[in-house]
């Protein structure tokens, strides 16, 4: 078990490469026979499935990424854990896995950042929460029947930058004809989302040297493979409004109410590629995610042609509103929405 006192060690003030180093500790709890078991804490370790159980084959998986940060006196305190916890149960549900309670859930990401609080970075770096769920019940027949046995973890890892190189501007390719997910099924953080866009994400990377890829089916701007997808300018920040085919970020919902807290006009609509392309002569372009905080674009990739976003810096108004976020999240502004607990 875990000390249950913390330790003299000062936490690292250098993170690790973002989602390559894991804390010692983990929260777990399972599923069986129609009931949840009591949350335990337990070392990170191999996980034991049987080779028939119901994630390797049919896919009953969905996570959460959260993050803690470490205040200006010491205490360490988490970002939205409320939101978080009631977005995997929406995944839970779509996948027919059993739903865990939202307390037991925030218990369970409490415990697992007390159990691990030495290891959490100085800002900016954080650590970083996983939830994640999975069918474990072994049976191959089941393709047509929710998993009976199910299994929920936290794990716990001290971060950095989501992306390479630290704050610099984006190159996000434009992709009009595949769709990163199914219509309806898109808000679900799974990992089968994920993978649906990675062949799009790598011929990016590989052909135009491309960070990401934007999804806009029939010219539809809808986001990225890992990201919300926001532009902004000195008074509108415009996003495509919530419906099932994306991920309803609580990023994206902080930045939105931040930006209508300093002034901004908020506009949810939907918005084409064109108008897209017209915008980046005056405003600019961002991704906004727990791991990509709010990163700027500098530049888009359409039909082999480059468009630079304004001057293909990030600009100030992006730089404006990341740093209103990570203020409040470092504990260096005040927490007016009541979002650190």
């Amino acid at each position: 078990m875990p000390p249950e006192t913390a330790s003299q060690t000062a936490p690292p003030t250098t993170p690790a490469a973002f989602g390559t180093v894991f804390c010692d500790w983990m929260t777990v709890a399972r599923y069986r026979g129609g009931q949840w078991s009591g949350p335990a804490v337990e070392a990170v370790a191999p996980l034991a499935l049987h080779p028939g159980a119901h994630v390797l084959h049919y896919g009953s998986s969905c996570f959460e990424g959260l993050k803690a940060f470490r205040m200006p006196d010491g205490q360490v305190r988490l970002f939205r854990a409320d939101r978080h916890a009631e977005r995997l149960r929406r995944s839970a549900e779509l996948l027919c896995l059993p739903l865990p309670p939202v307390e037991v859930v925030e218990g369970m990401i409490r415990e697992a950042v007390a159990a691990n609080r030495d290891d959490t970075p100085h800002p900016p770096g954080a650590l970083y929460l996983r939830p994640t769920l999975i069918g474990t019940e072994a049976n191959i027949g089941a393709a047509g029947a929710p998993p009976a046995e199910a299994l929920l973890y936290i794990l716990a890892s001290p971060v950095g930058d989501y992306f390479s190189g630290g704050g610099r501007p984006l190159t996000v390719l434009i992709e009009e004809h595949g769709m990163r997910s199914t219509p309806g099924f898109g808000q679900a953080k799974t990992g089968g989302n994920y993978a649906s866009a990675m062949r799009h994400v790598v011929a990016a990377r590989r052909e135009h040297g491309a960070d990401q890829v934007l999804f806009c089916p029939g010219g539809d701007v809808q986001e990225t493979g890992a990201s919300n997808f926001l532009l902004i300018d000195d008074r509108r920040v415009l996003t495509k409004p919530l419906d099932g085919s994306f991920l309803h970020g609580v990023t994206r919902d902080s930045i939105l109410t931040l930006a209508a807290d300093l002034g901004y006009e908020v506009v949810e609509r939907d918005f084409s590629v064109d108008e897209l392309l017209a915008w980046t002569a005056f405003g600019e372009a961002a991704l906004s995610g727990t791991a990509a905080v709010l990163t700027g674009v500098g530049e888009l990739i359409r039909d082999g042609r480059r468009h630079s976003v304004g001057d293909g810096s990030i600009g100030p108004n992006t730089r404006r509103l990341r740093q209103a976020l990570t203020d409040i999240q470092a504990g260096a502004a005040e927490d007016r929405f009541g979002w650190l607990s």
